[in-house]
């Protein structure tokens, strides 16, 4: 519990120092169920149903989903922004590494033009 506030601090302490396109402070204290340590960018929902999470021999292996209505360059941008100020590195537009682990954000195709943008978050150990 002590690490997810130390995290809700840290992203407050972006946000309040003018990093771009994020949002307001009280919006980014909120992680995902799934990846606790992960943000969850304002203007998406966790789906619930959808996360898995287990520790393996060779780290954590886990996957969340959320939707909403926003682009997949805001969640980019927006990801982009935050977790490095949270020890990750960006590796490619949508893939980050921290320690021994690889983040990947994955934008399955909408049924429907107008339908919720979702956003799959995949968390595995490097070398996997």
């Amino acid at each position: 519990m002590g690490r997810r506030i130390l995290l809700a601090s840290a992203v407050a302490v972006l946000l309040l120092g003018g990093a771009p396109a994020i949002g307001h402070a009280q919006n980014a204290t909120h992680f995902l169920a799934t990846i606790e340590d992960l943000p969850l960018m304002p203007g998406l929902t966790e789906d619930a149903n959808a996360g898995v999470n287990f520790d393996s021999p060779a780290g954590r292996i886990a996957e969340a989903v959320a939707f909403g209505n926003v682009s997949d360059r805001q969640v980019l941008d927006f990801y982009a922004a935050a977790l490095p100020q949270l020890g990750w590195r960006q590796d490619g537009d949508a893939e980050f590494s921290r320690e021994r682990e690889i983040l990947k954000l994955e934008f399955p195709a909408r049924p429907k033009a107008d339908s919720p943008l979702t956003v799959r978050f995949a968390l595995k150990p490097a070398g996997e």
